[in-house]
């Protein structure tokens, strides 16, 4: 069961007293922190094999090999490292303590923060462990960024978070969402952000690392989470460095032909723009928590699978995040990338970015937010959308209060907006409410609103209300093609 009130030390004595977990530690960056509340909880030799840090790049190369990249605080590392220990563990102590030993190899590759203060202080944690002697291991691996702004503070979270997880890992992995509300436990989000999980193992064949993305986000240890078309979780200033990125926003409940063709439009657009590098392009789709939330403000986790299994299946990467305001979610990216941002969204929501009472939390109101939204290297598409009284609704059409009139005609002026132009006419009928109505009314003709593979997927597996026709056999019926079949 969960206990919140154990401490770092007391967690750190009782694996040290389970004589069942032993294993290595090798870590690199930020001194040894996690192996050093080991020693320092008491009765260390019940569970260190072994602890090193390969502090020179030299050393590290020769005992892990060099990486493609050229750096050392990536994924890549922290996988071989693991490799690298858990098989010298197995190789050496097999023979010996196999039998009644659960084996792990735990692995951390960070950056501090410098003397200067001029870096940012992250890295990859991972475990490799067994639940049981001579089992398949299981890895788990996340990503952390250290906010303290002093180094000494970075390096004993680290410790601590270090030892969150390999106590998570052999006290909760039955229940993986515990295990990763733990990795919290004696630190806040003011001190460490998770902004990326990753389960897999025998032991996690259950666990989709989607749905533990979006508990990181609904937990509030990061701000946005981020996953690709194949479904794997993505860290996100890895996938996103260097890259122009081109965001659309929305509850996508289902996705329409409207979405695809913001989408496909707004990406030719985008990709028109003298500073985008066409090769360099991640287009995003984004659902928000306030977007997954229902009227009673609880998330229903299959509904978000089933959007975000859908989106997948169209190649899109997936991003969820708590950013309700579009400057937040700007703020955010920039720090991802120094390369052009594009938003895709329609007249509504413009109406929303130009409405003052998002900002009243800001000393600076509107203008602060735009200062944000606006900066040098960020452009909305905007996609039309029909008047009330039929006409074609668009940024020329586009009313603000008048005293916001000279701001627009700015931000026009400067190309920070843009119509997206070649849109398809027919399309702007639809409206994803009213095809939501259908398709859980069973009415016939939503198909036709939507791109052949989200019909095909909402039918096939029932998804957003679909009344799904179900097919009963009677029970004679039953026992008479039984006897056919003996």
């Amino acid at each position: 069961m969960y206990d919140k009130t154990i401490g770092t030390k007391q967690k750190a004595l009782r694996i040290n007293l389970d004589r069942r977990i032993y294993g290595s530690f090798a870590e690199i960056g930020a001194g040894q922190e996690t192996a050093a509340m080991f020693f320092k909880a008491g009765g260390a030799s019940g569970t260190i094999a072994k602890t090193m840090s390969a502090y020179d790049m030299t050393f590290s190369d020769a005992i892990y090999g060099p990486e493609e990249s050229g750096r050392y605080v990536v994924e890549s590392r922290l996988k071989k490292m693991l490799s690298k220990e858990y098989s010298l563990l197995e190789k050496r102590l097999d023979e010996k303590r196999g039998e009644n030993t659960t084996f792990f190899a735990f692995a951390n590759t960070v950056v501090a923060l410098n003397y200067q203060k001029t870096n940012e202080g992250h890295g990859w944690i991972g475990l490799r462990f067994q639940l049981t002697p001579r089992s398949p291991y299981n890895d788990v691996i996340v990503h952390v960024k250290m906010l303290d702004n002093e180094n000494v503070l970075q390096q004993q979270a680290l410790g601590v978070i270090g030892v969150n997880l390999i106590y998570g890992c052999f006290y909760y992995a039955k229940t993986p969402e515990t295990l990763l509300l733990s990795l919290m436990d004696d630190l806040s989000p003011e001190r460490i952000e998770i902004d990326m999980v990753r389960f897999s193992g025998p032991d996690f064949a259950g666990v989709d690392n989607r749905l533990m993305s979006m508990h990181l986000v609904k937990n509030g240890f990061t701000n946005a989470a981020l996953f690709g078309p194949d479904g794997d979780v993505l860290q996100p200033s890895e996938a996103l460095y260097k890259k122009n990125i081109l965001l659309l926003r929305g509850r996508l409940r289902p996705v329409t032909n409207v979405h695809l063709d913001m989408l496909d439009n707004g990406t030719k657009q985008f990709l028109e723009e003298p500073d985008v590098e066409p090769g360099r392009v991640v287009t995003i789709a984004e659902l928000t928590l306030h977007n997954l939330a229902a009227h009673d403000h609880r998330i229903d986790e299959k509904d978000f699978l089933d959007r975000v299994d859908i989106l997948c299946k169209l190649g899109q990467t997936v991003m969820i995040s708590n950013f309700l305001e579009y400057f937040r979610l700007v703020s955010y990216l920039s720090r991802m990338t120094r390369m052009k941002i594009g938003l895709i969204l329609g007249i509504p929501n413009l109406e929303y970015i130009f409405e003052e009472e998002h900002y009243k939390s800001l000393p600076g109101g509107i203008l602060e937010s735009f200062a944000t939204l606006f900066s040098r290297k960020v452009k909305l598409f905007v996609y039309p959308t029909l008047g009330q009284e039929g006409g074609i609704y668009h940024c020329g059409t586009f009313q603000v209060p008048p005293h916001l009139e000279p701001l627009y005609q700015y931000l026009l002026a400067n190309d920070k907006i843009e119509d997206i132009t070649d849109y398809n006419e027919a399309n702007l009928h639809i409206s994803t409410d009213r095809v939501l109505q259908m398709v859980k009314a069973g009415e016939e003709g939503w198909e036709t609103m939507v791109p052949e593979e989200v019909a095909r997927q909402i039918k096939d597996n029932c998804l957003f209300g679909y009344p799904c026709e179900v097919h009963y056999t009677p029970l004679s019926e039953q026992v008479r093609q039984a006897a056919l079949g003996s």
